[in-house]
């Protein structure tokens, strides 16, 4: 990394984190597509299309980012970004709201490897990468802090009309381009002098890192508790409006109490991990949210406390799961390995999504809840009889 930019690119990622919001239209989205006349399986087709382009593009988004800088993969994420939020102002039929997808899912997809990777180098050059959760958590939490703020205000926008919270989004994200355009380079990326990453040197790294312990098991572990808070995502706005009869004018203040305890958690995931250790904080949080998923279908008020496990253990376990990916994976390659763990969550995201949809239908969103718990909790447990997550609490070192 360039000297002297230490204190002001940490600010500047603090900034773009604030950029990266969704506040304004997530407490409605689902009900905008229900609003454009979906209905629950054409969202869970929608959310089955997000989930195979995400197969298909993780890992080639990744090895982009490699080639062309971490920064410049951001760029191109954003830019993608900006346009899909925009776009759902003015789409009305199922195939535009889909195209739409397709360029949100190019936008996730160029970041979810560079972002971290990004991070991860400006530390080891600069503070140290046992830094890496803290920072990377209280970037989340300035995330969600802005998404308080942003949700509350996409609520009162959505009551006057429904396409404003997309174009008060598409704003903010478009904000988050001009913050990375300033983002100093990592510094394998400065002179141009950085190692070439062949196709088929991807390939290699890719099942060097991920066939054989310690990111086997883990990633497979985690793969499932990403997946089952992706599936039940479409499902939290009709069970509290519908199920819990919350009026639809509250649910930007729910959103905003969903987001408040993730400010928490996520400032404070160093914190955490260090007092708790990563082997406990991985292996039991991806099992507390399935018991929370399957509670309601006994109680359906337990749905209110699963809306917040869900959202907060999402946040808190998104840095302890990318610092310890990080801290097994090269530099050349990283963001490779990244977007690969991703893939893997997106495989396992896909049936669940779509089978979700049809039981949905069929049912209820609160049995689908039910049955991803059910299923998650079955898949965790397998998993751990047949080898551990996380070896040991030990700092593993970094392989860069």
């Amino acid at each position: 990394m360039l000297r002297g930019s230490r204190p002001s690119a940490v600010y500047k990622y603090y900034c773009y984190q604030a950029t990266v919001s969704f506040g304004f239209f997530s407490p409605i989205f689902t009900l905008f597509l229900l609003y454009r006349n979906l209905d629950y399986t054409q969202i869970a087709l929608l959310s089955t299309l997000y989930s195979s382009l995400t197969i298909l593009g993780e890992v080639p988004t990744g090895y982009v980012g490699d080639r062309i800088g971490w920064r410049n993969s951001l760029v191109v994420s954003s830019i993608c970004m900006t346009c899909s939020v925009l776009g759902f102002v003015v789409a009305r039929s199922f195939l535009a709201l889909a195209g739409l997808y397709v360029l949100w899912t190019l936008a996730l997809v160029f970041r979810s490897g560079s972002g971290d990777a990004w991070l991860y180098e400006f530390l080891r050059d600069e503070l140290g990468t046992d830094q890496f959760a803290r920072v990377r958590g209280r970037g989340m939490a300035v995330n969600r802090a802005v998404t308080v703020v942003t949700t509350l205000a996409g609520g009162v926008l959505y009551g006057f009309d429904p396409e404003l919270p997309f174009l008060a989004s598409g704003i903010l994200n478009g904000a988050g381009v001009l913050v990375l355009l300033s983002f100093p380079r990592n510094e394998a990326f400065v002179d141009g002098d950085r190692d070439a990453l062949g196709p088929l040197d991807a390939v290699r790294v890719v099942r060097r890192r991920l066939s054989k312990p310690p990111l086997r098991s883990f990633v497979a572990y985690v793969a499932l508790f990403f997946a089952a808070t992706n599936a039940v995502e479409s499902y939290v706005q009709p069970i509290a409006t519908g199920t819990l009869s919350i009026p639809v004018e509250f649910m930007g203040p729910l959103y905003a109490g969903f987001t408040l305890v993730s400010v928490g958690l996520s400032y404070y995931t160093g914190t955490i991990a260090d007092r708790f250790g990563l082997r406990a904080t991985a292996v039991f949080v991806p099992l507390i949210l399935g018991a929370s998923l399957v509670a309601p279908v006994f109680a359906p008020i337990l749905a209110f406390p699963m809306f917040f496990v869900r959202t907060g253990s999402n946040t808190l376990l998104h840095p302890l799961v990318n610092q310890y990916i990080n801290d097994n994976s090269e530099t050349v390659g990283r963001a490779t390995v990244l977007s690969a763990a991703s893939m893997v969550y997106a495989l396992v995201r896909l049936p669940l999504v779509l089978v979700g949809g049809v039981l949905a239908d069929a049912y209820s969103p609160i049995f689908t809840v039910a049955v991803v718990g059910g299923v998650v909790l079955v898949g965790l447990t397998s998993i751990y009889l047949w080898e551990s997550p996380v070896e040991s609490d030990a700092e593993t070192p970094s392989s860069s």
